[in-house]
């Protein structure tokens, strides 16, 4: 088997569409962490007068936030990170942070990560999950319906037996606003 020295997370949108290739992909929690729908989107899932809502991450001293690590090639590292920049350009930032796989006989990992703080001109942070909800079932981008990301997040942590009650919340109440919106739903 292939072995990394370079390793970035996915918790959003790199868990179904990494965008690049990889060598591993490892199945791992990043503690102290919470994904939130705190991130404005004005390039992907909304524009720059209406952005969309994506996710981030916030410092959480409870928090276990599960995502994918994928291993890089040694030899495609600085392309890759050099693209995750590029699609990542709206607010977020590199951080590195140590990732526990869920295979225990795995050593920890060190890993970047991409995490938008409140720092940044298109954050747009905390509100009631019932108002995130309108906006993001209301919002579309040159990626397509914010609505669709949502599912799809979803989607894909119920595939993988995750469960994250600040999504899934966020796409019950979507549904509600939008019936195209809900878990069944295909776009």
């Amino acid at each position: 088997m292939a072995k990394s020295s370079a390793w970035v997370f996915g918790y959003g949108s790199l868990l179904w569409r990494p965008g690049f290739s990889y060598v591993e992909k490892v199945p791992a929690l990043l503690p102290g962490w919470s994904r939130r729908f705190y991130q404005g989107s004005p390039d992907h899932r909304g524009t720059p007068g209406a952005p969309g809502r994506v996710v981030t991450l916030v410092p959480d001293a409870a928090g276990l936030c599960w995502g994918l690590a994928f291993g890089l090639d040694d030899g495609c590292r600085d392309d890759v990170l050099e693209e995750l920049d590029r699609r990542e350009r709206a607010g977020y930032r590199r951080i590195e942070h140590e990732l526990v796989p869920l295979d225990p006989a795995r050593a920890p990992l060190r890993a970047i990560v991409y995490v938008a703080d409140p720092r940044n001109p298109d954050y747009l942070g905390e509100a009631p999950p019932e108002a995130m909800a309108r906006h993001i079932a209301r919002s579309a981008g040159p990626s397509g319906p914010n609505v669709e990301y949502l599912r799809r997040l979803a989607a894909f942590l119920r595939e993988h037996g995750v469960h994250d009650e600040h999504v899934f919340g966020l796409e019950r109440l979507a549904a509600a606003e939008r019936p195209d919106a809900a878990p069944d739903a295909r776009p």
